[in-house]
């Protein structure tokens, strides 16, 4: 099989094993909350989605609101990605931490909270890539087979968009493990008076078309290409057993794209299932002493999104060994 197939992770295969003491040391300075920086992220996302719809609304042009539920949805996914962090109480510790970060992200989103999230993502750390790992019992088979032709990705991404993988991706979500369950004692009334609430204030406002447009309709079809991606950035799935360093990239994103399609330095993913009690915040320190310790292969790092799709776009060659 040509070696341009073969799937390039860029950390060494020794890991974090090959840490120096001191490396280690610094990396352990860096595993503290970081609330600021979370709040930070909620304030910034909250703050583009209030003005970009607000633009779109008194616009009452098709593009512009085209171009709103584009970015609503990407700040819909910052927004999941706090989940995930506050999953791992990098932001706040989880008795009332995570009913903050539910009332300002994980309610808004309908279907998501940190308790539920966490008993699955938590799964998956836990049982990586093994028959108890909900992410990769369900990102198996051709759907999540790299490299493939591009017009099977692009249909895969209309049919996210067009809301068909919606059920299958909710279903995903809901997996029973007990072991994970988050015991923070958030009263159990307090989320459906938050829709209570919402709906109300919607109704008294006329508010509801605005709603349905631009905030329902990008979660439910932006949204969902948007989380495609990023599952395929994380880790390239149909790999029982593999470690971290066999199937996780390390992908470099440059100023536009953070601002285009931010992630929170989830393309620096490796690092963060070594150590998941680091904030998002300070992943690229992570890297930074990793690269240090001579401990990534640079030639085999990803620069942009689209040197990732160029990889998961290419098509597999058979060489054809001569007959003698």
């Amino acid at each position: 099989m040509n070696s341009a197939n073969e799937f390039p992770v860029a950390l060494l295969m020794n890991g974090k094993a090959g840490l120096s003491d001191k490396a280690r040391e610094e990396i352990g300075s860096l595993k503290h909350r970081r609330p600021f920086a979370f709040i930070y992220q909620v304030i910034m996302a909250w703050l583009v989605i209030v003005a970009v719809v607000w633009w779109a609304v008194i616009a009452e042009s098709l593009w512009i609101s085209i171009l709103a539920i584009f970015v609503v949805a990407t700040r819909q996914n910052i927004l999941g990605l706090l989940v995930h962090d506050q999953a791992h109480t990098t932001g706040f510790k989880a008795k009332g931490g995570d009913l903050f970060v539910n009332l300002v992200a994980g309610y808004p989103l309908l279907i998501l909270t940190v308790e539920g999230y966490a008993k699955v993502h938590l799964s998956h750390h836990t049982y990586y890539f093994t028959d108890k790992d909900p992410d990769f019992i369900r990102k198996s088979g051709d759907a999540w087979s790299f490299p493939m032709p591009a017009s099977r990705l692009a249909k895969l991404f209309l049919t996210d968009l067009l809301a068909m993988n919606l059920l299958t991706l909710i279903k995903g979500k809901k997996f029973d493990t007990p072991e994970f369950d988050r015991n923070t004692n958030t009263p159990a009334w307090v989320r459906p008076v938050f829709y209570v609430l919402l709906a109300a204030l919607l109704t008294l406002t006329g508010s509801w078309d605005i709603f349905l447009i631009y905030w329902v309709l990008p979660l439910l079809t932006v949204m969902q290409v948007i989380i495609r991606w990023g599952a395929i950035c994380e880790h390239k799935y149909n790999m029982p057993g593999a470690g971290i360093e066999e199937n996780s990239p390390i992908i470099i994103l440059s100023w536009w794209e953070k601002i285009l399609l931010p992630n929170l330095n989830f393309t620096l993913h490796p690092y963060h299932h070594y150590f998941p009690g680091i904030s998002f915040a300070n992943l690229p320190k992570v890297h930074a002493i990793f690269v240090r310790e001579g401990l990534v292969d640079e030639s085999k790092i990803f620069y942009g999104y689209l040197a990732y799709l160029r990889y998961l776009t290419s098509v597999k060659t058979e060489v054809k060994q001569g007959v003698s």
